[in-house]
């Protein structure tokens, strides 16, 4: 659908303070998001954080939810995350995700993340379709 990344972090909020996330559309199932690892993704030993791995694939498949549901609000219920590879400073993590069912109030999807054509992170999970806008 799309060649072109868009950056979903705009407006405040955690994503947005870790250095946001750029999105897009590959069709109506499939989605791709990436990050490039700052020097605040790093743990103590000097690898990315697996917290915040964790929270680059909620964002990113959460995005991806969102989206086939027709732009509905969309809440995680499960993730499902398993740490394959470790990533460094300056690594670009890109983000695939392939919504595996879709139904009237859920989402169920997969997603990994890969770094230097390695898979570094694998996940599922599931994301609940929200019939109302969250509080603002």
């Amino acid at each position: 659908m799309s060649d072109k990344f868009e950056q979903i972090s705009t407006k405040p909020g955690f994503m947005k303070h870790n250095g946001g996330i750029l999105f897009r559309n590959i069709s109506e199932t499939e989605y791709e998001f990436k990050t490039t690892i700052n020097e605040n993704h790093l743990n103590a030993i000097g690898i990315t954080h697996g917290g915040f791995i964790c929270s680059l694939i909620d964002a990113g498949a959460g995005t991806a939810a969102h989206r086939c549901a027709g732009q509905a609000p969309c809440v995680t219920v499960s993730l499902d995350l398993k740490f394959i590879a470790t990533t460094k400073i300056g690594d670009e993590i890109v983000g695939f995700t392939k919504i595996l069912k879709k139904t009237k109030s859920m989402v169920f999807l997969i997603c990994h993340l890969k770094s230097k054509d390695k898979i570094i992170a694998s996940a599922s999970g599931i994301w609940k379709i929200l019939k109302q806008k969250p509080l603002t």
